[in-house]
């Protein structure tokens, strides 16, 4: 526990000596006594470093992360997801940080390949480069493979040395730190900010084991093989493990660069439309699509097809939530309130007695507006947005995976727009929903079934293999934000909770010993 104080003073520092407190404090005045704490840990001898005031908050927020390391970077992306703690205008700055440290050095690479694949793999790779690019986590590296006499250019994902260790041992320093704000400021429990820095911790624990991403990519992969116009690398065991992923390296033009897409005489109407189509053919058909869509991750090859990378986050829809989302996109688009109403009532996601008239109105009242406006401005995401909020009102049910669903769908129309603004989400989704709609035969009487030889409204399908029930498992947590009371972390959480309060009784004590002592003595 000292050496958390250790770390969490080393931790305070960085946080002090940066520009954090004067950028939060525009959107959200901090307590004096943090304020006091920050100037006490700030105090040094040499000079301050200068703020380039040039630069927006957001941009000098997302550097002031950036400079203090992994644990802070994955602190600030994920509150980005959480502006019921830190608000909805300091939550979108955060929306933009990014990724991106030194990479560590070639050798350490080559070191870290052969402890990890052993020297025979290692062996036969060829014309290892220097990092092409490095993130908070891992960093990547072009090479190639003699796969089965074949040489192929290969991307290598390589993990940061210690990072595992460096990341928890301050994250557990952070733990410490939430734990002690919830104790001495009470206003502050309702936030859960251990929970919180808890489930960050098991979150990017899961990210730091390349195989669940691997499989991940694997699966997605077999998923999709016969859409045409849409390819996921292909991922090579034998060169894979905890530290190292091994997969085809991408040539093409990330779909960013619009202006060289239409050089190279692409049809970007077709692509915004293709990626769409995409998204939701993968969320409703399979039930296992890509949760982190934004520009970075999505390139056109030579052939020009689809090409996503970066598979650490993905997301998964059970049968029943499937057809509730396909149920309830297509009765938006035919205006079929009623529908969608009784879609909601069947599946259990509200109450019974809930009216269904009255539902229905509610559910009016966020679609009309949208079919009113003009094509640029119709979002898909907005809509499953504005629905969570309505349905809330009647107990809705909260469900994580359309959370995360909903989340992807933003960024996936975001980018779409982005290559035409003209994009039409509704226009784009209809042949998809119907055409699953229809080879599902008669999806609410099905639905009814369903629900009649059940107990459970969602439930994961049991023959998923244990690697990718773990990498689900951080998908739920980081979509639902909370960690399920069955759950060996659950237990783990409770088990650091009660060390915590162990260790600030008993320093209080000590401290009360020392002052009698004193004052005996004295």
């Amino acid at each position: 526990m000292i050496k958390k104080f250790v770390i969490l003073f080393k931790l305070g520092r960085k946080v002090a000596n940066s520009d954090i407190l004067n950028i939060v404090s525009k959107f959200k005045e901090p307590p004096l006594a943090i304020k006091i704490l920050f100037k006490i840990l700030s105090f040094s001898f040499l000079p301050k470093k200068q703020i380039d005031l040039n630069k927006d908050e957001g941009e000098r927020l997302s550097n002031s992360l950036e400079s203090m390391g992994t644990t802070f970077i994955k602190l600030g992306q994920f509150l980005a997801t959480r502006p019921d703690i830190i608000g909805e205008e300091l939550s979108k700055r955060l929306e933009s940080l990014q990724d991106k440290l030194p990479p560590f050095s070639l050798l350490e690479a080559k070191e870290i390949i052969k402890n990890d694949l052993g020297d025979e793999a290692y062996d036969t790779i060829i014309n290892l480069s220097e990092p092409v690019a490095a993130a908070s986590i891992a960093q990547v590296h072009k090479a190639q493979i003699n796969d089965n006499g074949v040489l192929k250019d290969v991307a290598i994902k390589i993990l940061r040395p210690n990072i595992k260790k460096i990341f928890n041992e301050e994250i557990d320093a952070m733990m410490l730190f939430a734990f002690l704000i919830e104790s001495f400021i009470k206003k502050t429990k309702r936030l859960k900010l251990v929970e919180v820095v808890f489930l960050l911790k098991e979150i990017t624990n899961l990210e730091m084991d390349l195989r669940f991403e691997a499989a991940a990519a694997n699966e997605y992969a077999e998923n999709t093989k016969n859409d045409a116009g849409f390819r996921v690398p292909q991922i090579y065991w034998n060169y894979t493990s905890e530290n190292v992923m091994t997969l085809d390296w991408v040539d093409g033009i990330s779909i960013r660069e619009t202006q060289q897409l239409k050089n190279k005489e692409f049809n970007t109407e077709k692509l915004a439309e293709d990626i769409i189509q995409n998204f939701l053919r993968h969320a409703i058909r399979d039930g296992f699509f890509h949760a982190d869509m934004h520009q970075g991750n999505i390139f056109i090859d030579n052939d020009g097809q689809i090409v996503p990378i970066d598979f650490g986050i993905m997301g998964r829809l059970d049968k029943m939530s499937k057809r509730f989302l396909a149920e309830i996109l297509f009765g938006f688009i035919q205006r079929d309130y009623r529908k969608v109403a009784e879609v909601h009532l069947i599946a259990g996601l509200v109450p019974k007695a809930v009216p269904i008239d009255d539902l229905a109105q509610a559910l009016r009242s966020i679609g009309e507006p949208i079919f009113g406006q003009a094509v640029k401005d119709i979002s898909g995401g907005k809509l499953l947005k504005q629905l969570f909020d309505v349905t809330e009102k009647f107990n809705m049910q909260t469900q994580p995976q359309l959370l995360m669903l909903q989340k992807t769908m933003v960024v996936v129309e975001g980018v779409a727009r982005k290559l035409n603004p003209n994009t039409n989400i509704w226009t784009t989704s209809k042949p998809v929903l119907e055409s699953w709609l229809r080879e599902t035969k008669d999806p609410m009487t099905k639905l009814n079934e369903t629900l009649q030889n059940t107990s459970e409204v969602i439930k994961r399908l049991p023959e998923f293999p244990e690697i990718m029930d773990k990498a689900n498992q951080a998908l739920t947590y980081l979509a639902s934000g909370q960690i399920p009371q069955n759950s060996n972390s659950y237990t783990a959480l409770n088990t650091q909770k009660s060390e915590m309060i162990a260790f600030r009784n008993q320093s209080i004590i000590s401290i009360l010993v020392l002052v009698i002592l004193g004052l005996l003595i004295f």
